[in-house]
């Protein structure tokens, strides 16, 4: 059965973050532990109702990536036994498949976001202006419509409780300088590239994804945190999809919709998400992590 952990408590380690997802703890050796909670967010507003078993399966889907396309680009991730750093009593069992030790690297301050198909914040953006992040694109384009090639449009990266915004990619040469602004531009396209065609041979369009990158101490770059999850792209069923609606999805689309229908302004505090939504968000996590990995939960 899947485990349920809102918030970790591990004594003994240094908590350096909370996020709206992860716990990101201290490790010696230059290292971190992190930890996927079951805690559902969105609209940037982290909700009071966990998704059981979420973290688990966010971390063996981002798992499964990372290994799947580190020809492509070298990821945060270490081989050490959580038993070697967790502290002594904690329950191997609740961590076991939810926590990572991976290198302790320095943020890239933007979210690297590759995108196939005008949806979300970018159809918005597009029918506003018919261009996204200073990427001018073709009239007439549909909601849901795949684009001509896929585009590298980064955002903000915000704290909890703000919101992400999209920004031109010579915003992030003036963050970061244009010799890792490209190289993070080309590291978005060629994984997404490479992961939408491997998810298209299992019935699924990645419609878009986004991707946290960062660097060593000699200034290689590490894709990190996560990797084409739930929550962190959109993932549609290739036999229902269609031009002009938007489709069903694999991810937290479907909590997304249900706080659409409510009176509330997705400001912190978030409201609560009734049974049938989280047991249904739940299955559409665990029906991914089956199409797209083969891997079964319990």
């Amino acid at each position: 059965m899947p485990t349920t952990l809102l918030q970790s408590n591990l004594p003994g380690l240094e908590l350096i973050h909370r996020g709206k997802v992860r716990d990101v703890y201290a490790l010696p050796e230059n290292r971190l532990l992190i930890v996927a909670s079951d805690r559902l967010s969105a609209f940037d507003v982290v909700l009071p109702d966990p998704i059981p078993g979420k973290g688990e399966m966010l971390t063996q889907i981002s798992n499964f990536w990372f290994a799947k396309t580190a020809h492509l680009v070298p990821n945060h991730l270490l081989d050490v036994p959580l038993a070697e750093v967790l502290p002594a009593g904690t329950d191997l069992k609740l961590y076991e498949k939810r926590a990572v030790v991976t290198r302790r690297l320095k943020p890239v301050p933007v979210e690297a976001i590759a995108r196939g198909y005008i949806i979300g914040s970018g159809w918005k953006d597009y029918q506003a202006s018919g261009s996204l992040c200073g990427i001018k694109l073709p009239a007439g384009l549909k909601q849901a419509q795949q684009l001509p090639e896929p585009i590298f449009t980064p955002s903000t990266k915000a704290a909890v409780g703000d919101h992400d915004e999209n920004v031109s990619f010579d915003a992030v040469v003036a963050a970061v300088g244009p010799a890792l602004a490209e190289q993070v531009r080309e590291a978005t396209l060629s994984i997404y590239q490479w992961a939408a065609a491997y998810a298209a041979e299992r019935g699924i369009i990645i419609a878009d994804t986004k991707f946290e990158f960062g660097t060593d101490e000699n200034g290689k770059l590490y894709v990190m945190d996560e990797m084409l999850t739930p929550d962190s792209s959109r993932f549609w069923p290739a036999d229902s999809y269609q031009v002009g609606i938007s489709p069903p999805s694999y991810d937290k689309q479907f909590v997304r919709d249900y706080l659409e229908t409510l009176d509330w302004n997705k400001k912190a505090p978030g409201p609560n998400v009734p049974a049938d939504v989280i047991a249904a968000t739940a299955a559409k996590y665990a029906e991914a992590l089956q199409r797209l990995a083969d891997i079964t939960v319990d």
